[in-house]
């Protein structure tokens, strides 16, 4: 039997009986130096590969637009075949920008259900981050005792609430200033205003 990928088979003993030989499969290590080579190996592909890729995609880009959208050739053409050439460019603009729209609509209908789907499987999963709980000790005696204690408390809610005293405002009244201009010049009247302020 010929194993890959670094494997060396070994006997070892079964782990629940003790007794019953079976053979794992043990994987060998490789030197720092050997890791440090195979993984500049594999970057130095991975980039030649991420260049083809990008020339490919381009290529590929430039044939499809060469398809959608053949040259155009405006010499000779009259003014009217130039209105014509347009009037069709923007009705084919028009079609695409519809397909645009409706693919757009589809595509961020189908994120948001991707998003509600892997909530979903998320919380069934039961990988949300729960808070750590502490270990409370309470005996049953506590514990009949708390609820013996709310059972008798009276739901007296007026008695918690604030009293407010209502202060009765004193509102003199208004007169016309008209009137006491004349009592109110002269001496008498600023002896008049004195009293008033004791």
């Amino acid at each position: 039997m010929r194993l890959t990928g670094g494997f060396k088979p070994t006997r070892a003993i079964h782990e629940k009986n003790g007794h019953s030989p079976r053979i794992c499969m043990k994987k060998t290590k490789y030197s720092a130096t050997r890791r440090l080579l195979l993984k500049t190996k594999l970057l130095k592909k991975a980039a030649t590969m991420l260049v083809a890729e990008k020339e490919e995609k381009r290529v590929e880009r430039e044939n499809a637009l060469n398809e959608r959208v053949p040259p155009l050739q405006l010499s000779g053409l009259s003014v009217q075949q130039l209105q014509d050439l347009c009037k069709d460019l923007q009705r084919k603009i028009d079609i695409t920008d519809e397909a645009r729209y409706d693919i757009e609509g589809k595509v961020s209908k189908n994120d948001k259900e991707i998003q509600n789907l892997s909530q979903k499987i998320y919380e069934l999963k039961g990988k949300m981050k729960r808070p750590n709980l502490k270990r409370v000790k309470k005996t049953t005696d506590t514990m009949l005792g708390n609820l013996d204690s709310k059972m008798n408390k009276s739901n007296d809610y007026k008695a918690n609430l604030k009293t407010v005293k209502k202060e009765d405002e004193k509102k003199e009244e208004v007169t016309d200033w008209r009137k006491n201009v004349e009592a109110m010049s002269g001496m008498e009247g600023r002896k008049k205003l004195f009293d008033a302020g004791q």
